[in-house]
């Protein structure tokens, strides 16, 4: 867990880094003032959201391989360690490498990592530089034609874009907090200290825009992760055309009854994996996933 911190740290403050020299280098070079708060300047503010969160969804997908090698202990399989490895692993390497052949992109690489949870993630920045991994808890309760819907649903996300996709949602809607926000807090400031002569900002609207920025980023949030919950119903739903609809559902069933182990939402993964632990309520806005029995029912409604 400290290992995953660590990287997530690392990771976002070496983004965030990169990213403001390259502010650094628009002002320096273009005489564009798209400092932080771009005080009342609104197409500014909006060039300096933009650049911001396409250059941090940008790092992030092209980084979203290397964060999860590191992320997990998990050893690369090439064709020189076939030989070597059990029938279920020889079933996954040999689903990945028919299902790229037949879409006609490059094998994703294939990996396995140890975890007693059941699950498996794909990430990957073009259909043709991608991964799958899956745990071995998965390999270890499932039996074969279930681990052959996994597969297919990992697949499914690769072929669709969903990752990319989701990258440039969560762009445009950063966007969207981060101009929206300072905008708010710019004009409540201005109403506040009308009678008052300023050469920037205030302290209120610095604290303005945090407040903001938290509400909207968690309006934000929420679209996010409705997108996500359609998008594992639609690799459901693609992967009905790889394996037959009964392997897929006795894999949800199979997922149901080790969720108890299941990792969390709070992993920065989440959204890659197959399955996450179902929170009820008002909570299940905030999840990447739908509860397995909406899924387990949405297949048995869908016609082949």
């Amino acid at each position: 867990m400290f290992k995953r911190i660590f990287l997530f740290l690392v990771t976002n403050l070496a983004i965030i880094i990169v990213l403001s020299f390259a502010i650094f280098l628009v002002e320096r070079f273009f005489w564009i003032d798209v400092t932080w708060y771009v005080w009342g300047w609104y197409i500014w503010l909006l060039i300096f959201a933009l650049i911001f969160w396409f250059g941090w969804a940008f790092i992030s997908l092209m980084m979203s391989r290397w964060i999860a090698k590191r992320a997990y202990s998990i050893e690369p399989v090439n064709i020189e360690d076939y030989s070597r490895l059990d029938s279920k692993q020889k079933l996954v390497y040999d689903l990945v490498r028919d299902i790229a052949e037949r879409n006609h992109i490059n094998m994703p690489e294939v990996w396995f990592y140890a975890s007693p949870e059941a699950n498996a993630f794909a990430t990957w920045a073009t259909k043709n530089s991608s991964l799958v991994a899956v745990s071995s808890g998965l390999l270890n309760t499932m039996q074969n034609n279930e681990i052959e819907w996994v597969i297919a649903h990992e697949m499914a996300h690769i072929l669709n874009w969903d990752m990319v996709t989701m990258t440039l949602l969560q762009w445009v809607l950063n966007t969207f907090v981060i101009f929206i926000s300072r905008v708010l807090a710019w004009i409540v400031d201005t109403y506040l200290n009308k009678w008052e002569k300023s050469d920037g900002p205030s302290w209120a609207y610095i604290g303005l825009s945090m407040l903001f920025e938290i509400i909207f980023g968690i309006l934000a949030s929420l679209i996010a992760m409705w997108f996500s919950r359609h998008r594992e119903y639609r690799a459901d739903a693609w992967s009905a055309n790889i394996v037959w609809k009964d392997k897929m559902i006795a894999a949800l069933q199979a997922l149901k009854k080790m969720q108890s182990i299941a990792s969390s939402d709070d992993s920065k993964l989440a959204a890659m994996k197959i399955s996450t632990k179902w929170r009820g309520g008002i909570m299940s806005l905030f999840s990447t996933h739908p509860d397995l029995d909406d899924r387990i029912n949405a297949l048995l409604e869908l016609k082949m």
